[in-house]
């Protein structure tokens, strides 16, 4: 029995040690990934990155990690044009199936998912923020973006009929779509009235519809999903074989 006793003692303290040596080590890989993930998609702040499963040392001898998760503040994505950037807010994507070169200078995830959020005022930027004449004499020119409930974005516009403008704003529901991949597109569902003024549908959704490219985002993830918020829209990203680093 005391045998016996010891033998147990032996294996805990083991087993103990074997614990902490995990932890640390993944501790250090977390931080070694962040850095890299950082220079690589030239991030301004180090992203948070999280090793899932254990033990992880027996994850690194076979050369794939189950589950890491990659969380990335502000993300600066391209916008359609190389001088244009939109901020995407608390990108978070779950990495499946990593599997790392032997010098770990590369690692790429079979599947991966997430969600980011885009603030009104970012996507804002896109809409017809400048008066646009629409009709004879009437001029118009989105002012806001909101969550109109639902899913739906309220998009409100300002209008000027003969040099007066309308005491108050417009207002319309819009369904927000992923096209493409790398578009949200904002779409109304039924058209405003400025001041009883009849203006042919193809002008007035040259002011209310719009379309914002996202593009660029680390991995090369693509947009899936999209629906309205009350910060902003909130988006659905996917995609195979992403690129980590290398």
């Amino acid at each position: 029995m005391r045998a016996l006793r010891i033998l147990l003692i032996v294996v805990v303290i083991f087993g103990g040690l074997f614990v902490i040596a995990d932890r640390v080590a993944v501790n250090f890989a977390e931080g070694e990934a962040a850095d890299r993930l950082k220079a690589t998609e030239n991030l301004s702040a180090t992203p948070d990155v999280s090793i899932k499963g254990f033990p992880f040392l027996t994850q690194v001898v076979g050369g794939s990690l189950d589950d890491i998760e990659v969380g990335i503040a502000n993300y600066e994505a391209a916008a359609g044009n190389g001088a244009e950037k939109i901020r995407i807010d608390d990108l978070r994507a779950d990495m499946r199936g990593v599997e790392f070169s032997g010098d770990y200078s590369s690692a790429t995830a079979t599947s991966a998912t997430g969600t980011a959020t885009v603030a009104y005022d970012e996507l804002l930027k896109t809409a017809k923020s400048e008066p646009t004449q629409v009709a004879p004499g009437v001029t118009a020119n989105v002012v806001g973006l909101s969550d109109g409930g639902n899913g739906k974005i309220k998009v409100t516009v300002e209008a000027t009929v003969l040099g007066t403008k309308l005491p108050e704003p417009v207002s319309v529901l819009s369904s927000v779509t992923v096209i493409d991949g790398d578009t949200v597109r904002v779409k109304a569902d039924g058209l405003p009235k400025f001041g009883g003024v009849e203006i042919a549908e193809s002008r007035v959704r040259a002011i209310t519809d719009f379309q914002q490219k996202i593009d660029g985002l680390p991995g090369g993830i693509k947009l899936d999903k999209v629906q309205a918020a009350p910060n902003g829209v909130e988006i659905t990203v996917k995609g195979s074989d992403v690129r980590l680093a290398g």
